[in-house]
């Protein structure tokens, strides 16, 4: 095991993005999802491979496809069986969410909560901790593997109370292969606040600390969020650090029409 978390069919999910990551790194078109198969090419990656990837695992996932890519996905891969789930894409380049984000930052963290050092063992209590508190707040989680970084570039920033409880956490990575326009883009994303804690801007706090963290230490040049379009605390979280709606990409997930969406 690698820290998987979550559901049966999560987990194994999870295995998968695991086993392919060197598939993953090597081919054109494809890119890691972190929870399902991906891809930020369709047709350099294939028509006939994404089918594959949808008969044997039912979902596949898509990253910054233009809206045109998006209609074909949609009118090659839709229907009866499977449905097409899109996420609006909010994108900065490096200098004007440094700028936002550490405007938060400069405001600290509320009394009896303080940052935690960043996991490094995939399954240690602190990983589960960080994975149950995404999973309450439903949000499904990477696996402990990739949110250390043991398959690529990542970060993972968490805050605790004076108890030790994890109560915020976040996490970044790059997701895209040298064959990508977007090799030096990361993902941010997983955005989770005990339910207890929430109204103190801690969400806009851990999203700062990991726009900060990926641009410091996995020296991306930009950073990308996805966030539904009826999800609104979220969006003006994200706005906050400096991101922006960008109408010109859509990321989405091909699911099967019976199934719930996949994540929030």
């Amino acid at each position: 095991m690698s820290g998987y978390f979550g559901t049966d069919a999560q987990q194994r999910l999870q295995a998968q993005a695991e086993t392919n990551a060197g598939f993953i790194n090597a081919t054109p078109g494809a890119c890691q999802t972190g929870r399902t198969m991906g891809c930020d090419d369709p047709d350099r990656f294939g028509w006939d491979r994404i089918k594959e990837f949808l008969d044997r695992d039912g979902i596949c996932g898509f990253r910054l496809l233009s809206p045109g890519e998006a209609d074909e996905i949609r009118a090659r891969l839709t229907g009866k069986e499977y449905r097409f789930d899109t996420w609006d894409v909010f994108l900065s380049e490096r200098a004007a969410a440094l700028v936002a984000s550490k405007a938060i930052l400069s405001r600290g963290l509320p009394d009896g909560l303080v940052e935690l050092e960043q996991p490094t063992e995939p399954e240690s209590a602190f990983v589960r901790h960080i994975q149950a508190l995404m999973g309450a707040a439903g949000i499904v989680p990477f696996s402990g593997s990739l949110l250390v970084g043991a398959f690529g570039a990542a970060t993972t920033v968490a805050v605790s109370d004076r108890d030790g409880n994890v109560v915020a956490v976040a996490h970044g990575y790059m997701p895209h292969n040298t064959h990508s326009p977007y090799h030096h883009y990361a993902w941010g994303g997983l955005v989770a606040v005990a339910e207890a804690q929430r109204g103190q801007g801690l969400g806009n706090y851990v999203n700062a600390r990991m726009v900060v963290s990926v641009f410091r230490d996995l020296d991306a040049t930009h950073i990308y969020e996805l966030v539904s379009a009826t999800n609104i605390p979220s969006r003006r979280m994200v706005a906050a650090c400096g991101l922006e709606f960008e109408p010109s990409l859509v990321c989405g997930v091909l699911a099967p029409v019976v199934d719930p969406r996949f994540t929030r």
